[in-house]
């Protein structure tokens, strides 16, 4: 029987395999009782190490700020009082070098114009990449990624090569609420990349 070929780093979207619960993020991210917005909200679950304890010095100048390692990163209270979430950042800190993680909320009725994200991809040197756990996203929400929707699931986790143009729908009556992991990437992120299937 043909074995399929292993993806390569030219590949825009790999579905990784792992795979979250998504009713418990759901739960922690309903528990922190957050405000409602208008359009398009970002709640930091871990950032630069200065902006979440402002006791501590800034860092110096980085002549590459798209490189993650140009500060310390530190998990904010959001994420310290909530231990599913925080036991889903310590797998992939246990791998490799996690920087910012963000819930990223979507409006009902609202859509993210197509844009690039230049420093987010395999392909670039000295760079960090994202992963995606999609955990509200019901009917109506549509992700494109070069034209194409990705069809994502609550709980699933992706590896979108977001260098590329993509542009996000929300047609629901519902906010779309996705997990990002931005890490440095090593051989170990790398690796799993190739050999996932979509």
């Amino acid at each position: 029987m043909a074995h399929a070929a292993p993806k390569t780093e030219s590949t825009d979207r790999v579905k990784l395999p792992f795979t979250f619960d998504a009713e418990k993020m759901v739960a922690e991210f309903e528990a922190l009782k957050l405000n409602n917005f208008e359009y398009y909200n970002v709640i930091p679950l871990r950032a630069p190490a200065h902006t979440v304890d402002t006791s501590l010095p800034f860092p110096p100048p980085a002549d590459d700020y798209a490189d993650g390692s140009w500060c310390d990163w530190m998990d904010t209270n959001y994420l310290q009082s909530s231990p599913y979430l925080n036991e889903v950042i310590d797998f992939f800190k246990a791998n490799t070098t996690v920087t910012l993680v963000r819930l990223l909320r979507l409006a009902p009725h609202s859509i993210v114009q197509e844009h690039t994200d230049p420093t987010l991809g395999l392909e670039v040197h000295k760079s960090v990449i994202r992963l995606t756990v999609p955990i509200l996203n019901k009917e109506g929400i549509q992700f494109f990624l070069n034209n194409s929707e990705v069809r994502m699931q609550p709980g699933e986790c992706w590896y979108l090569r977001l260098t590329d143009p993509h542009r996000v729908l929300n047609n629901g009556d519902t906010e779309r609420v996705n997990l990002t992991i931005d890490m440095i990437p090593n051989e170990w992120i790398r690796n799993i990349i190739r050999e996932s299937d979509v």
